[in-house]
Parts: C-alpha cells; structure tokens; sequence
C-alpha cells in the first residue's frame, strides 16, 4: 500500500515510516522540512495523488488555547479537503488517552478539534488515543529547567514505547477504518516524576526534580485521569526496557 505520514520527520511520524517501510508499504513523508505544508493545499494535493490512507502524527506548541485550536483545525481541515480530492480511502488520527476528560489544557483542546474535524469529516477514519510516551517525563523538564531545577507535575501514567505507537499506526492503517480505536498504552502505571528522575540519571544529566502542579499540567490532570480505558490496547515494551536502552 502507499501510506502517507503527516509530521514524517518528527519523533513518532519517523518511527512509523520506518514501521510502514519493514512492512513492504510505500511511504510517503509529508513535512513542511520536506516541502510539503500542511497550510498548501496545492502541495498536498500533489502530496496524496495515489495514497491509500494517510497517518495524522502531527504535533504542535501552541502558547495557548486559541492557537492549539486554530492550527490544529486549519492543518486538519486541509489534509481532509486533499485526502477527499484526491481519493484517500482511510485517515487515522494521532490523539491523547483522556483527552475528553481534561479541560484546562491549550494541546488538548487543540487534539479534541482534530478529533471532531475527523469524526465530522469527509474521509472514512481512525481515531488511535495513545498514553504519553516513555520520554515524555524528560521532555518536560527539558521544558522547564532553570538554573538547574525543574518544575514536574506528579502525574499518574502509563507510558508507552513510541517505538510501539508507530507499529500500531502502521498496522492499522493498512487496514479498514475502525472508528474510534481503543486506548492503546504501555503495560504498566508509572509516576512521572520518578521517571523523570530515572531518564536524566540514564543520561547522565543532574536535574532537581520539584513537584508541582501548573498552567500546563493542572491538578484536573490528577489521580486516574490519564490512565487508559478498559479494553485498552496494552503495548509490550515496558518502561524498564526502554530506558536500558538509554545512553
């Protein structure tokens, strides 16, 4: 099959190009890096001409709340319109595990347009909610270090190899269009500030971990929240093997 990936040179969107790929699937990698934007419907167009299902992994920092859901809405629309001009059969969508329970959050108000956009839209579809990925506890403190510490709300997850996700994007696109999928996650509950901790001791970095609640990860985002669903997808790379593949 040939499978586009939107958001192809980002950390999900290369993994599952790879997964396409081992498969025997033509991908096709859409990125503004690569000269294709998702504001230009001409280069979609040119983009999708033969394409069987395109995967939506696409992400983006928006400072707020209207921004999240200005690009999330204007990127979405424009794939849909190209996918239904030039016959794409299948769009599967990247979304967030808990998504619909959180209120206060700029990227999930951004993620739940997607969604409606999609479950609205003109081409048949997949809806796929994934956890937060194993690296996600260090990526926030990337985010928020100063002078050495960084701020980390003390979530409950349950996290999941990104490795993971892109095969099960890969797989089901290859196939019909399902709907809204079930929760897909890692196999098991974890803190993150604990994992925080445990990824930059991996790396070798020295960070002082503060817990605590903010504008971006709010106390709404507290107890089972963002725990999946029953039912879920459970993936089988633990978070103790990722991170021994760490350096």
């Amino acid at each position: 099959m040939r499978i586009a990936v939107a958001g192809a040179t980002g950390n999900i969107g290369a993994l599952t190009v790879a997964a396409l790929e081992r498969a025997g699937h033509q991908a096709v990698r859409i990125s503004r890096s690569l000269g294709v934007d998702l504001t230009d419907g001409d280069s979609l167009d040119a983009a999708l001409t033969h394409v069987d299902a395109v995967i939506d992994a696409t992400n983006h920092a928006a400072a707020g709340r209207d921004e999240a859901v200005a690009y999330f809405g204007a990127t979405t629309r424009n794939l849909l319109a190209a996918e239904q001009r030039t016959g794409v059969r299948h769009h599967v969508l990247l979304s967030i595990v808990g998504v619909d329970r959180i209120a206060g959050n700029a990227h999930y108000a951004g993620k739940r347009e997607q969604e409606r956009l999609v479950a609205e839209g003109p081409v048949p579809w997949t809806i796929v909610r994934a956890t937060q990925f194993h690296d996600f506890a260090a990526m926030v403190t990337s985010w928020t270090e100063q002078d050495g510490a960084a701020a980390i709300a003390p979530l409950l997850v349950q996290p999941i190899a990104p490795a993971d996700v892109a095969d099960v994007l890969a797989e089901i696109a290859t196939g019909a269009p399902q709907g809204r999928y079930r929760d897909v996650a890692g196999p098991e509950p974890q803190d993150l500030v604990d994992m925080a901790r445990r990824t930059n001791d991996r790396r070798g970095r020295t960070v002082k971990l503060v817990p605590t609640w903010s504008s971006l990860f709010g106390v709404e985002m507290a107890g089972e929240v963002l725990l999946p669903q029953a039912g879920a997808r459970i993936a089988p790379t633990s978070f103790d093997e990722w991170l021994a593949e760490q350096r």
